[in-house]
């Protein structure tokens, strides 16, 4: 009650002055307490009684008295004006601030002492900017300025949001208010979450700010807020233009020195801290972007270059942080969420006996394995007594895990928890490809063999694919080959032209060996896929011993049923690679800090494209940061638990420059591309699907339709006419600085959507949004309950398959579990892949999911946009319970089913933790 009273009391607090204004009709009569002691007064003269004597003195006062009226009234209108225009009142601000849950020792000091030195004058204080400018001087019109109120007092308040209030002092021709200056006198840093202004009589007025107020000794200029108005750039009020411009020079800096973490400047810069030279030759990589590995620019951190290499970039590592803008830095329940799932990790940080003790240890059998998520692997490796005494470890764990001996036990992935035999099913292992974690490469076969598009000049006749009618025709329902292609039945999962150019290098690796693969799939007459060749390829020099092309069909005896399962680890463990590196990495993470630093430089918050982009840029910037610093890094994760190795990121610029084009990444045109659907205006999404049962677009259409609808909503209230987009300057900066700067090895292609018409800028945002929410949800949030179990997509395979002609052949026919083991990750890199993509797959308690939103009813100052918002909403509600209904149907054989999993991982919402659900605004992990 007492904090309603605080935000919704009094509207407007007059002054005594001017507790009467001057149009009053009592004024004249009571406003002066002290009249004028001279009997006789000109103004108060009244016309005098003419006389026979006196006609002429009489007319002549008579005109006297008229004209000094008539002055009288002029003077005394000119007075009520003036004094109209001097009306001064005061409107009450109510600031929000948000506090920090953990404070150390340093915060806590710095706290205090800013509370003691608030008392004498070292305040934050407020300044508000009328959206009019003053004719007398051509600046914006400007309170005086105020002080947030009882900072001091409020110091141990334990809420998690404390209300400050502070008074303005405004006159009547202040107009409305547009802006808010705010200087931070302290010694600490604090975060504002919004500030609302009460008093003026447009009603209540809203700065969502959202955003980390520096001290002023660390960055002296005044902090700047805009109301929730959205304004186009020719329509911004006068009193805010120059504002508005330099808000944004300021979000852009100079492109020089090194960034300080409290900053809030957004560059570019080039893939140029990878690798680290100065500790080894062996460490160095080189860099992406630019003619030789082209890939899309990250955000700039102006460090120094190395000693041995200077065009690389000087290294920061954990636990030191990576400079991203202030603002992009995970707020506490995200860091607090992180950290927590990093003690999972901890393998890699654990004492050398207990590294040295497992490095090389393989599973002996499926039941080592099952032993991780029963036991734990401290446990399994009996030594958890010694490693608690050497190494306390912090309280937290005890909140992971409420005893000591399952410190590092993980849950059960959900591939196995229904069924602990479905990964290796042969259904299962092709309905994974439309409903497991990397949906996105199955396409439908219009030639075969298969054509590979590598240059012949380089790897000439071996291009040519082994595949051929007799390995197929006997598992298509009695279809010829032409027949199944000609009925839309046989697909492939195509891995070969990303690999092949890698392998040799790859295999040449300590403990690495991979195929390119080419995976045979055909749709039966249930609806359902089934493997039905598989191609594993080699460069031809990789062995003079061993055949560069082998094709391995499903089982037929014991011998052939290994070959099979080696065979399928191989594919998973190219899709693994293609997956993370690819479709997840690349796509969604790396493609689009282009466009959100660029959103930051270009873009005003006022602007309304900013608004809408606002919640699908949140925690990109700073957990591509957490990656190159620890996943995609020399010897990282993705080096260290990949089959690619060292070459991860060489093969995604190479998809990048071959294979990426951003007017496919939306879903309805990758799904042509692909020859997975044809357009049909008469279907709901305008699409036929060639397989009707394929949950990730099932799901994908309905998500994509409501953003494509919310979308089009939005940019027709703001953009009447195509000439507005034409001649926004800032949206036409935002998107050329996107493709020439971020995108700039890709800048002369002819592909890039011009943007030029509402159609043409709905379909940009749209794949923007797509690509941040639901795409990164459906790749993301799948990868510990697919693969937490290894066996079931290996992220790297350790040998070759042998045959008849190899020494290995006998090993393999004695004992093919031990050789299948042996072919899978050890048990580090197995613990190690599990404890990253444990992490990737959690949700933080602060996420935020598609169809919501921070302050909903506030964000914009637009109530047609908050109203159709709420629209947009109700209909992810809507989508989300349609999901539920279809993974209950068992009509839909892939993803309903005696141990088969649910397709939820386009379901919009989702508790915190793994949940292999939930779509996030945003690309936040």
């Amino acid at each position: 009650m007492a904090l309603a009273k605080e935000i919704m009391g009094s509207s407007m607090i007059f002054e005594r002055s001017s507790l009467i204004t001057s149009s009053s009709p009592f004024q004249s009569r009571f406003s002066n307490k002290k009249r004028t002691q001279f009997s006789i007064n000109p103004f108060d003269l009244k016309p005098m009684r003419a006389t026979n004597s006196g006609n002429i003195v009489a007319a002549i006062s008579d005109d006297l008295v008229k004209t000094l009226r008539i002055n009288t009234v002029g003077k005394k209108q000119e007075k009520k004006e003036e004094e109209e225009k001097a009306v001064k009142f005061k409107v009450r601000a109510v600031a929000t601030v948000r506090n920090k849950n953990k404070e150390d020792f340093k915060e806590t000091l710095v706290k205090h002492f800013d509370a003691f030195t608030d008392k004498i004058g070292r305040t934050v204080v407020l300044e508000l900017i009328s959206t009019q400018v003053d004719p007398k001087t051509n600046e914006p019109k400007k309170s005086k300025p105020a002080v947030l109120k009882d900072w001091s007092k409020k110091l141990n308040l334990k809420a998690e949001r404390v209300h400050y209030t502070a008074e303005f002092t405004v006159d009547s021709a202040f107009g409305s208010p547009g802006a808010i200056t705010v200087t931070n006198k302290h010694q600490k840093e604090f975060f504002l979450e919004s500030i609302t202004i009460e008093g003026f009589a447009c009603g209540p007025v809203h700065f969502p700010c959202n955003s980390w107020v520096q001290s002023q000794k660390d960055h002296p200029s005044k902090r700047i807020f805009f109301t929730n108005q959205p304004y186009l750039p020719s329509e911004t009020p006068s009193g805010l233009r120059t504002l508005r411009e330099k808000e944004l020079e300021n979000l852009r800096g100079n492109g020089k020195g090194e960034r300080k973490l409290s900053d809030r400047i957004y560059d570019f810069d080039v893939y140029n801290d990878i690798g680290n030279p100065d500790i080894s030759s062996e460490l160095a990589r080189p860099t992406f972007g630019g003619r030789d590995f082209p890939y899309p620019r990250r955000c700039r951190t102006g460090r120094s270059s190395t000693d041995t290499d200077l065009m690389s970039e000087r290294r920061v590592e954990k636990p030191l942080p990576m400079y991203v803008p202030r603002d992009e830095q995970f707020e506490e329940s995200k860091q607090d969420t992180f950290a927590a799932c990093r003690l999972k990790a901890v393998l890699h940080n654990l004492i050398p006996s207990l590294k040295a003790s497992i490095l090389a240890e393989d599973f002996a059998n499926f039941g080592e394995i099952d032993s991780l998520y029963k036991e734990g692997l401290l446990l399994k490796l009996g030594i958890q007594d010694d490693m608690f005494k050497k190494f306390p470890l912090p309280k937290i764990v005890t909140t992971l895990q409420k005893s000591s001996e399952g410190l590092l036990r993980y849950d059960t992935p959900k591939i196995v928890s229904k069924d602990k035999y479905a990964w290796l099913r042969d259904d299962e292992f092709a309905r994974q490809a439309i409903a497991g974690i990397n949906p996105v490469n199955i396409e439908r076969v219009t030639t075969y063999p298969p054509v590979s598009n590598l240059d012949p000049e380089i790897y000439g006749p071996q291009l040519h694919s082994a595949l051929t009618e007799d390995h197929i025709i006997g598992h298509l329902d009695g279809l010829s080959v032409q027949q199944a292609i000609e009925t839309n039945r046989l697909f492939m999962v195509d891995y070969h032209d990303i690999y092949l150019p890698f392998l040799d290098r790859i295999n040449a690796l300590d403990g690495r060996k991979a195929y390119a693969t080419r995976t045979i799939l055909f749709l039966t007459r249930l609806g359902t896929l089934k493997p039905i060749a598989i191609e594993l390829s080699l460069p031809p020099q990789s062995s003079s011993n061993r055949k560069s092309k082998r094709v391995v069909t499903p089982p037929i005896d014991a011998t052939s049923n290994w070959t099979w399962q080696l065979a399928k680890a191989h594919v998973g463990s190219n899709d693994a690679g293609v997956h993370q590196l690819v479709n997840h990495w690349l796509r969604t993470h790396a493609c689009l800090e282009p466009f959100i630093l660029a959103a930051h430089r270009q873009l005003s918050a006022l602007h309304p494209i900013y608004k809408l982009l606002d919640p699908h840029m949140r925690y990109t910037l700073e957990i591509n940061a957490v990656a190159r610093q620890t996943l995609i890094s020399a010897d990282g994760v993705i080096e260290s638990c990949f089959t690619a190795g060292q070459y991860g990121l060489e093969i995604s610029a190479a998809a990048y420059k071959n294979r990426w084009r951003f007017d496919m990444e939306g879903l309805p045109a990758d799904l042509i591309r692909r020859g997975m659907a044809v357009p049909d205006p008469t279907q709901p999404h305008g699409l036929k699907l060639v397989v009707e049962d394929y949950p990730y677009v099932n799901d994908g259409l309905l998500i994509w339709s409501a953003i494509q609808n919310w979308v089009r909503t939005y940019v027709e209230r703001y953009y009447p006419n195509p000439n507005l987009i034409r001649t926004d300057t800032e949206l036409q900066a935002w998107y050329s600085e996107s493709i020439n700067v971020g995108h700039a090895d890709h800048r002369d292609a002819d592909w890039w959507p011009e943007l030029s018409t509402v159609d043409n800028l709905v379909s940009v945002l749209t794949t923007i949004i797509w690509l941040a929410s639901a795409q990164h949800a459906a790749l993301n949030f799948g990868q510990y309950p697919y693969g937490g179990y290894v066996p079931n997509r290996p992220p790297l395979m350790r040998r070759l398959i042998p045959d008849e002609s190899d020494p290995e052949f006998a090993s393999f026919l004695e004992d093919p579990q031990k050789f299948f083991f042996s072919s899978m990750p050890s048990l580090l890199q197995t613990t190690k892949f599990m404890a990253v993509v444990d992490t990737l797959s959690t949700h933080s308690p602060d996420e935020e999911y598609i169809g919501e939103r921070q302050q909903p009813s506030i964000w914009t100052g637009d109530g047609e946009i908050v109203d159709a918002f709420y629209g947009f909403s109700a209909e992810i509600g809507r989508i989300e319970k349609e999901i539920e209904k279809r993974n209950r149907d068992p009509s839909r054989r892939n993803r309903c089913g005696a141990g088969v999993l649910p397709y939820e991982l386009m379901a919009p919402s989702s508790e915190p933790g793994v949940t292999c659900r939930g779509v996030p605004n945003s690309v936040s992990i």
